[in-house]
């Protein structure tokens, strides 16, 4: 990763609660945080059921405790601490867990969520709980511990069916359950923001891939699995489906940038000139449609020209709640927030396939 254009300012937020952070973004954006700025503390709240202790080991020494040893007299990390990374076992749907995880923390990045259109449609119950009463939890978490800022971790899913590029101005119509949930989380997001003063922000994450994502159902992660392991690339429908794929590395300099919008954009007052981003939605993409066959193929061609062997795709039914185009206009994430993303599909997929390489070649 390019470490020279974003950090967080230790002074103003040294206390950081990652949801989720034993996650595929979560374990990334820890990883440059302890890079770049030092002096942060960071604390984790995951319930493992995605992300594990190993997963975070891989980025970082940590030092797992209990709720019950959280307090107002002793909230926050301790600089004498062995790491600058507390991890607690919890989950987000428990209220207390995220009142008291929130306790002496400057900005929350909200990331822990049930994830992906498949799951939603299969159990659109859990997938609310986690992603509409999680979010509401640490929403309200936040608020009674007097938290600076909140970012939270959106989808394209809430906008559903639509003609793209899609871009924040075009009226939600979600199509699957996920993206139900996702647009509830932005709402309260809204709320929040214009009801009690929480600075908030909701980044609307295109198809995130990159290293570390070995516990992804995603494509790119799926594909790359299947292609080290000799089994074929199996295309839901007949590949035509677009997505907007960032790179992982594009995709946490969003998530800084959100953290410490340009100084420009900082204002809490609106202008013409220097809009504010609190209570704001943003597509965070690359503002590149691309296909699910164009993505086999060039996967296919990585793996074919990198190892002995060949790669074969295939073709099964459609999924349901899926739609057929999606790609991101992110005009006005690189106006307010000065994000632009660096990494091209060839360039990002390369990384991809040399992480996977090296853990399942």
């Amino acid at each position: 990763m390019n470490r020279t254009h974003s950090y967080i300012n230790s002074s103003t937020h040294p206390h950081i609660l990652i949801t989720g952070g034993c996650g595929f973004i979560g374990v990334n954006l820890i990883d440059y945080l302890l890079k770049t700025s030092p002096e942060v503390e960071i604390r984790v709240l995951d319930n493992l059921s995605v992300g594990t202790r190993e997963d975070l080991a891989e980025v970082c020494n940590f030092v797992e405790i209990d709720t019950s040893l959280l307090s107002p007299q002793h909230s926050a990390l301790s600089p004498k601490k062995s790491s600058p990374v507390e991890l607690i076992i919890g989950d987000i749907k428990d209220f207390q867990t995220c009142l008291k995880c929130s306790q002496g923390i400057d900005v929350v990045v909200h990331l822990a969520a049930n994830t992906g259109v498949a799951p939603s449609v299969e159990n659109p119950r859990s997938d609310m709980e986690a992603n509409v009463i999680g979010t509401f939890n640490m929403l309200e978490a936040s608020r009674q511990n007097k938290i600076q800022k909140f970012i939270f971790a959106s989808s394209g899913a809430p906008l559903g069916e639509v003609n793209p590029p899609i871009h924040e101005e075009i009226a939600p119509k979600p199509v699957s359950p996920y993206g139900a949930s996702k647009l509830a989380g932005e709402a309260y997001c809204s709320a929040y923001y214009r009801t009690f003063g929480l600075k908030t922000i909701s980044l609307r994450f295109g198809n995130v891939y990159g290293p570390r994502s070995k516990h992804k159902s995603s494509v790119v992660a799926k594909f790359l699995k299947r292609a080290l392991s000799g089994e074929p690339l199996e295309i839901y429908g007949d590949g035509n489906q677009t997505r907007d794929f960032i790179y992982i590395d594009d995709l946490i300099q969003a998530i800084i940038l959100a953290v410490n919008p340009q100084s420009s954009a900082s204002n809490t007052h609106c202008s013409v000139l220097s809009p504010s981003p609190w209570g704001e939605v943003f597509q965070i993409a690359t503002y590149k449609e691309t296909t699910v066959n164009e993505i086999a193929a060039k996967i296919k061609e990585i793996v074919e020209s990198f190892l002995d062997q060949s790669v074969k795709i295939v073709h099964t039914s459609p999924r349901r709640g899926d739609v057929r185009r999606n790609y991101s206009d992110i005009s006005k994430a690189k106006k307010i927030l000065g994000y632009k993303p660096k990494y091209d599909l060839d360039k990002g997929l390369r990384a991809t396939f040399e992480y996977f390489k090296n853990r399942y070649g």
